[in-house]
């Protein structure tokens, strides 16, 4: 009985925090849902919103507490972050979907195919590894989240976004990443953070039966090549696809060659 009301509790905390999540669905066709980062947004999307919504239903929900989402609770768990996503889906009858994530996205996605890989057509796994608690970034999460805590979350959006691009801040469409983090609050950060390092789908990527593309940029920064590259030899059916001199925003930097990409392995 207990077992059964905290179920009950869960599901009806889950279902009142989802009225207030944004999630962007524009297009028509078979389903593609995109799944954003760490400090990012559904508006991140927005080259590929344009251009893949004239051939798919384009779904791309803002996680709780990033983003459009910014006045929903932040959650402190890949899995959470996963069943979030899943609920948006159930909420609007979608039973069947092609799906993409980016960064910790790419984590939020691996751990959907996990629970439902039978609603997953084709998975993008982008910019992302299987290991939370990255290997070789550019800090460890440690280091993120002691500097979060000690130079706030001003600094931090200041600090790491420019990371994700060749050139820094004055990429042509960094002020996307500005945007996506003007509302993020420091607790938000710190969940996500404490999410990514307390999670691993190592032991899963054997499991994934799904047509899968990887892609990564060569001068990535956040995942080395050593992490694509697991991803790709422990997922039975996939491709690795990689850009060169492109760094974590891939999607941002070549936007063209991205959404192509993804078009033509979609289709």
């Amino acid at each position: 009985m207990i077992f059964v009301l905290i179920i009950d509790v869960y599901t009806y905390i889950l279902n009142v925090i989802m009225q207030d999540i944004y999630v962007d669905d524009i297009g028509a066709g078979f389903p593609l849902v995109l799944v954003h980062g760490y400090l990012g947004s559904s508006e991140m999307w927005t080259l590929q919103k344009e251009y893949l919504s004239k051939h798919f239903r384009i779904i791309a929900p803002a996680i709780p507490g990033f983003g459009e989402s910014y006045k929903v609770k932040s959650v402190n768990s890949i899995n959470k972050m996963a069943k979030s996503v899943l609920q948006c889906l159930d909420d609007k009858k979608i039973n069947e979907f092609h799906l993409m994530g980016h960064s910790m996205g790419g984590m939020i996605v691996q751990e959907m195919a996990r629970i439902f890989p039978e609603r997953i057509n084709k998975l993008i796994c982008f910019a992302t590894g299987s290991i939370g608690n990255i290997p070789d970034r550019f800090e460890s999460i440690d280091v993120s989240i002691e500097r979060l805590k000690k130079e706030g979350i001003k600094e931090t959006v200041k600090r790491i976004p420019p990371k994700w691009f060749v050139e820094g801040n004055n990429s042509k469409y960094f002020y996307l990443c500005e945007n996506a983090a003007k509302e993020t609050t420091e607790e938000t950060a710190h969940n996500a953070l404490n999410a990514m390092k307390n999670w691993n789908g190592f032991d899963n990527l054997k499991n994934i039966k799904n047509q899968t593309l990887i892609i990564w940029g060569d001068k990535d920064v956040s995942y080395n090549f050593e992490q694509v590259d697991a991803l790709n030899k422990n997922i039975s059916n996939s491709k690795l696809e990689i850009f060169k001199e492109c760094c974590h925003n891939v999607h941002l930097e070549q936007p063209q060659k991205f959404n192509e990409t993804v078009k033509n392995f979609l289709e």
